[in-house]
């Protein structure tokens, strides 16, 4: 079992500390969390998810990557999040990074012990970045999904999705909403 640091941390200790340490964590006011275990059907829909995300990038030829969770999201100096899917923009980050400093598209797929975090926390920590355009939830036992989308105001409009194609844009994905939760 891993213990977890007793002192606070920024989110570069953050990094260094959990390179090395088996396990998933997130950072939250310099406060380390363990990430829970996953369910099946959480596990198949982030792979549903994220398989959507990367069809979508190729469809379109667009100059930007998908990448799975395992990814940190710096949002502050002393927090971080790994959301379960996101995608950015322009060239691929290095081989050995472990951070996306500029994501686009951020997606979570809650459960029950990440729900309130999801739609609190983290729709707040995820928009204070620029890059960020589309904030998506999605609760893997039904529908609708929840996104969220800066406007160009800088507003944030909220849309309950059950069905249909949701368009990213930027960058441009067309999002298929049918067949990614198990109903």
């Amino acid at each position: 079992m891993t213990a977890l640091p007793k002192n606070k941390m920024t989110v570069d200790e953050f990094l260094a500390w959990s390179e090395n340490t088996p396990g998933r964590f997130e950072l939250f006011h310099g406060t380390v969390y363990v990430m829970q275990a996953e369910r099946t059907r959480h596990a198949r829909t982030k792979f549903r998810v994220q398989k959507a995300l990367e069809a979508g990038i190729v469809a379109k030829s667009l100059p930007c990557h998908m990448l799975p969770d395992g990814m940190t999201v710096r949002v502050d100096a002393d927090s971080a999040f790994e959301p379960d899917a996101l995608v950015y923009c322009g060239p691929e980050l290095h081989g050995d990074a472990v951070e996306v400093p500029a994501p686009v598209v951020i997606i979570e797929v809650s459960s029950p012990s990440t729900r309130r975090i999801d739609v609190g926390v983290k729709l707040m920590g995820y928009f204070s970045l620029p890059s960020v355009h589309h904030y998506i939830i999605i609760d893997p036992e039904r529908l609708p999904l929840i996104h969220h989308m800066r406007q160009a105001d800088g507003s944030i409009l909220t849309r309950l999705v059950a069905s249909g194609t949701i368009l990213l844009s930027p960058p441009g994905i067309d999002l298929s909403v049918d067949n990614l939760v198990d109903l």
